[in-house]
């Protein structure tokens, strides 16, 4: 996995000023493969969509199920 980090400004003044920044926990350092942590308000977003999906899965009977798929492959295929 690459570690993505940000990059470090030439200016002695700044580089310490980013250095103090990093120990104190203010800027993140490193990203691991280039992706940004979640902000607490997309991790609310997202666990309301990992429990949507199934719960309408679920919701659906098996006719309804294949008409939506249906449609989906028509509107794939039919361009």
């Amino acid at each position: 996995m690459a570690i993505k980090r940000i990059p470090r400004p030439r200016d002695p003044i700044a580089l310490a000023k980013l250095i103090g920044d990093i120990a104190t926990g203010q800027v993140v350092d490193a990203v691991e493969d280039g992706k940004a942590p979640l902000t607490p308000a997309q991790e609310f977003a997202r666990s309301g969509g990992l429990r949507g999906g199934p719960a309408r899965a679920d919701a659906l009977t098996p006719e309804k199920r294949q008409e939506i798929a249906r449609r989906a492959a028509a509107k794939r295929w039919g361009k």
